[in-house]
């Protein structure tokens, strides 16, 4: 994708410097001369004050009564919107952020709250977005969600009192919904401001509301961009019956809620408790708060941008949601990074400002400036080395099917297009995670079964999800199953491991808008974290084996009896080179990333009912071309580097 140089960024906020002196003084007709009318504009400029710009705070009515004190929600939305279109006749598209973090946890890789004046109105407002497109003719609207911050109700996780917080305030703007000047007044107030055309942005739970609120198919609502977004909340907290980690979404309530939600939200809480067993059994609760179901409604085109190592909201959030809207023809883009849980503004700084922007000028206010004839996907190869694809997955992207073999070495077996027989089997460790199993991969140890190619003679590209079906035995009346796809050979990768999930943050700044004496538009910079390994794990999926033949209830194993179950891996696009091979890993419990059964199973993998399906860029021909010829290299004794083990991460979908 064509990215503007610093120069032309530079030259662009120059002379928004000398049009911002008279902007408060332009006609209409002097406005769309400088960026904001039709026919061959290409880009909107910077030609209205921050400064000056209107800030006011409204409490729309959700229609529900959460916190069931007989009145209905409000949910507070702050504004900042450019002073001038309104004096001059003009409407304005909005652009907003819906979150529980603007007064809790913070926003962005500063951690940024809200902050408010004597009268109540919003002085910082977190992150670029009121600095930057404010001067640009868009208003930017920070909403509450409900049971947070200055908003009434209470936080019900995904559920639908959340999703209606953004949907109401979307309701509002197009004159569907009544807002309030006040928390508990009367007088009410209208949108009169705006063309009503809207985008929702965030990060994390914000990109999860702008996922449900697209998934209603509300009206008005243009356009979305989730940056790490949760398509569905059973996902988030189990892998096909396997508990992730400890907690549920009553825990994650009561880090956001306010004051008055811990007050008199205990109903909700109990809900919440009780529809979410940690038995990993799906529920109505995990239905409601499903959007992938409803990707049929979605109107709003979607910019999805996700970490291809994000341990916190897996990657297989991006994909199923994904694969559902090309399924229904929704106009998509989509960035794919090596970092973890990390917003594009600290990998990508210029060139996502840049995207960004022309990607709200072209869905809100309808510029042709060809965005949209641009490749579909933008996805990073190496630590700041970035490649496009025309579409994504790419076209000749075919699902394969290959086949662990035993080799000559125990637990150290083969890749291949040919089925298999015999067994392979393994131990469930607790103490041991994917890094442990990679570590020794090309060694037998009892905690895995390790399957691996030759030395490739030439690239293989995975681009999409992959499934691993497993049919296996249990001496136990439980367990659970891990699938690992690994890229064995030398490396230097993000280090998504580490506490900043691959970047360092500096402590020089650079500008991206308008500043205030209360908001500045200056951000630390960062640069890639990076680490030299021997191997990247790439994909990653888990399992309770008691769960094989529903999600709705999990039952116990009868020892000695075979089960078969499919893996969901999740989805990335990487190229495994020439000369590295391609490996898988069946394995137990995933330290950190899954939680424990209730027992210590030793499972018996048949191979003839095991195999992996892969999404392969050139189908089995790209496979068989890759693995043949290759020389037979005795393995490489390990342990081998890798990253180091992830963490027991913080898991709240935030920052």
């Amino acid at each position: 994708m064509p990215i503007r140089t610093r120069f032309t960024i530079w030259r662009r906020l120059a002379t928004a410097v000398a049009v911002i002196l008279t902007a408060a003084f332009l006609t209409p007709a002097a406005a769309q001369a400088a960026g904001h009318g039709s026919g061959t504009t290409r880009e909107s400029r910077p030609v209205y004050s921050y400064a000056h710009a209107i800030r006011e705070s409204v409490w729309v009515d959700t229609g529900l009564d959460g916190d069931g004190d007989g009145r209905t929600d409000r949910v507070a939305a702050d504004i900042v919107r450019p002073a001038e279109p309104a004096r001059q006749g003009r409407k304005v598209p909005v652009i907003m952020d819906a979150s529980p973090y603007f007064s809790c946890c913070g926003r962005g890789n500063e951690n940024q709250v809200k902050t408010y004046d004597a009268q109540g109105h919003v002085v910082q407002m977190p992150l670029f977005y009121d600095n930057y497109f404010v001067p640009r003719g868009y208003a930017f609207v920070g909403v509450d969600l409900a049971g947070t911050d200055r908003s009434d109700g209470c936080v019900d996780v995904g559920g639908r009192s959340d999703v209606q917080s953004a949907k109401a305030v979307v309701d509002w703007l197009n004159g569907r919904a009544r807002a309030y000047t006040s928390r508990t007044g009367t007088k009410t107030v209208k949108a009169n401001w705006t063309n009503g055309k809207t985008g929702m942005i965030g990060k994390s739970w914000d990109a999860t509301i702008a996922n449900g609120v697209a998934a209603t198919g509300v009206k008005g609502l243009k356009t979305i961009v989730p940056i790490s977004g949760i398509s569905s909340w059973y996902d988030y907290y189990f892998a096909q019956g396997a508990p992730l980690y400890d907690g549920g979404p009553a825990d994650l309530a009561g880090v956001v809620e306010s004051d008055a939600a811990k007050a008199h939200c205990a109903a909700v809480q109990k809900k919440l408790v009780d529809g979410s067993p940690r038995s990993g059994d799906w529920t109505s609760l995990w239905t409601e708060r499903d959007y992938v179901k409803d990707a049929a409604k979605v109107r709003a085109s979607v910019f999805l941008v996700h970490g291809m190592q994000d341990l916190n909201v897996r990657t297989k959030h991006f994909g199923q949601w994904w694969d559902a809207l090309a399924a229904h023809g929704v106009e998509r883009k989509i960035w794919l990074s090596q970092t973890g849980h990390v917003d594009p503004f600290d990998y990508r700084r210029g060139a996502w400002v840049d995207t960004l922007h022309r990607w709200f000028d072209h869905e809100l206010l309808g510029y042709d400036n060809g965005i949209d004839r641009e490749p579909m996907a933008d996805i990073e190869r190496h630590p700041d080395q970035w490649v496009t694809s025309r579409t994504w997955p790419p076209q000749t992207t075919s699902p394969t099917t290959v086949h662990p073999a035993s080799g000559t070495t125990a637990g150290v077996g083969t890749l291949g297009l040919r089925p298999a027989t015999g067994t392979a089997t393994f131990t469930d460790d607790p103490k041991l995670s994917e890094t442990d199993w990679a570590a020794h991969l090309t060694t037998p140890t009892p905690d895995k079964d390790g399957f691996l190619t030759a030395p490739l003679t030439h690239d293989l590209r995975l681009s999409g999800s992959s499934e691993v079906t497993v049919t296996a035995t249990s001496t136990t009346t439980s367990a659970h199953l891990s699938a690992v796809l690994v890229d064995l050979g030398p490396d230097t990768i993000r280090d998504y491991a580490d506490s900043n999930e691959g970047i360092t943050t500096l402590t020089n700044r650079t500008c991206w808008g308008e500043s205030t004496a209360g908001d500045s538009a200056c951000f630390k910079e960062t640069k890639a974290k990076t680490v030299k390994v021997d191997y990247t794990v790439f994909s990653r999926g888990w399992a309770d084996l008691g769960h094989y033949a529903s999600l709705g209830k999990g039952v116990a194993l009868t020892p000695g009896k075979a089960y078969t179950m499919t893996l969901d891996l999740a989805a990335t696009d990487h190229v495994v080179p020439k000369g590295h091979r391609l490996a898988l890993i069946i394995a137990g419990t995933d330290k950190d990333l899954i939680d424990p059964p209730s027992t210590k199973p030793t499972l018996t993998v048949d191979l003839s009912g095991t195999t992996a399906r892969l999404p392969l860029v050139g189908g089995a021909a790209a496979f068989a071309r890759a693995t043949s010829g290759g020389a037979v290299t005795r393995p490489t004794p390990g342990p081998l580097a890798g990253v180091r083990t992830p963490a027991a991460l913080q898991h709240i979908p935030a920052n």
